[in-house]
């Protein structure tokens, strides 16, 4: 394919010089002369392992050079990648300039082309600028519209400085944001030999995924930092702790508990994340990481509140009350507390768990439905059924299958609230499950 490649930074050059070594022809753009010149003579604008020797094989075999001339490279090409920088701002928002000035130039370059032209921004940037900033300044440019007279894309990049051409070529997912199809499989085709998985979304979640990405290494990092301050307190070797940590595969470097949901609760994480900031407090730490997670937690139970308020209804039906499905154990459940803060607001409730609908009769938490929470267990009803015919707010409390259908037996006139998700996951469910016949 015949790729341009607008920024001849950091991210472009290894961009070019990786798809020109797989047999493209690129042509690199960029305002500065030297990186232009040093280009074309074989030579590296950055300083990165192996891109040297790239460079100069490619441009010696005919598939890599640069210009100064953005409508050229328009003209030449059959695809532009745009690889500039975004940024921040005195504020912290996105210094989006550069991201204008070349879309500005590519639409007024394919205001003179016949073919169809695909661009493909790969600069950092928050989710929306897609669609506010990128697509409306093509559009203007160029006379033209996008997803019909050109393709657009988002694909962000994962390169790491210091190991850029191995992550180029071995990275851990391809992420491709696509408007229209078409766009999306012409892009495709250029990552085609990589052994990663090809991922394809709208333009949206393909922006947000690299912000997701960062955010938590940084908090990786600023976590294993604290834990290595609570160990260096304790006298324990902080070195072994976190290798052992780190072999669990299962629960801790894994998708456990990294959906989006409700807030946790149960036996264990409230009561061992209080005994450890205590003792941050106890040894004069400051660990702002950790002793930030119970009120985030608390947040997300005042959210789920006022999410039940809004809709306006005094009687509310809550289905699945336990810390979390399959379990009788009430223990700090978050549903509790709402329940709690609801009946202390005069709303008139209705709550079902099948699991501590038998708790109640034989179950080991017996006695504490029974004598701790007597107000809350006669709210108890013995179906989901009751539930449904009472309320005119429904709230579902746990990602317990039966859960599923609740929005099929509900009322035109009800309401749902959905704590856990449990409907987006069944809709995302169906469509993977309908990606997967297509394919």
């Amino acid at each position: 394919m015949k790729i341009s490649i607008f920024g001849l930074g950091y991210v472009g050059t290894v961009s070019a010089a990786c798809l020109a070594a797989e047999g493209h022809e690129v042509l690199g753009v960029d305002p500065v002369r030297d990186k232009v010149e040093l280009i074309n003579q074989g030579m590296s604008p950055i300083v990165e392992a192996e891109i040297g020797e790239i460079i100069s094989s490619t441009v010696d075999g005919g598939l890599l050079r640069a210009t100064l001339d953005p409508e050229e490279a328009v003209r030449e090409t059959d695809l532009s990648i745009v690889c500039v920088g975004t940024p921040s701002q005195t504020n912290g928002n996105l210094d989006l300039r550069y991201i204008r000035r070349i879309c500005e130039q590519i639409g007024e370059a394919l205001r003179s082309k016949a073919g169809r032209h695909t661009i493909v921004i790969r600069s950092t940037i928050l989710p929306g600028t897609m669609r506010k900033v990128a697509i409306p300044t093509l559009e203007e440019s160029s006379g033209k519209r996008a997803g019909s007279d050109f393709g657009i894309c988002y694909n962000p990049e994962f390169l790491r400085e210091g190991t850029a051409v191995k992550d180029f070529r071995f990275p851990p997912k391809t992420v491709i944001g696509e408007l229209d199809e078409a766009s999306g499989d012409m892009l495709a085709s250029i990552y085609e030999k990589l052994d990663a998985p090809l991922v394809r979304t709208d333009l949206s979640n393909a922006e947000m995924i690299k912000y997701v990405d960062n955010s938590w290494h940084a908090l990786k990092i600023g976590f294993a930092n604290e834990i290595g301050t609570l160990c260096d307190a304790f006298g324990t070797n902080a070195e072994e702790v976190m290798g052992i940590f780190c072999r669990d595969t299962k629960l801790n470097i894994s998708p456990a508990y990294l959906k989006p949901g409700f807030a946790f609760g149960g036996s264990c994480l409230p009561k061992d994340l209080r005994a450890l900031t205590y003792q941050a407090k106890a040894h004069d730490l400051q660990l702002p990481i950790l002793t930030s997670i119970l009120p985030s937690n608390e947040i997300q139970i005042a959210r789920g509140l006022q999410a039940i308020i809004e809709k306006g209804n005094t009687k509310v039906g809550i289905l699945g009350f336990s810390f979390k499905a399959g379990t009788d154990d009430l223990r700090e459940s978050p549903v509790i507390e709402v329940i709690e803060r609801l009946i202390g607001k005069g709303y008139d409730l209705r709550i079902y768990d099948k699991n501590v609908n038998i708790a109640r009769l034989v179950g080991a938490n017996r006695d504490f439905i029974l004598n701790r929470i007597p107000h809350i267990s006669k709210l108890m009803v013995a179906s989901q059924q009751a539930v449904l015919e009472h309320a005119g707010t429904v709230v579902i409390g746990t990602n317990d299958p039966e859960f599923r259908k609740a929005t099929e037996l509900m009322k035109g006139d009800q309401q749902l609230v959905d704590f856990v998700r449990i409907m987006k996951r069944k809709e995302q469910v169906s469509i993977q499950n309908e990606i997967v016949t297509a394919r």
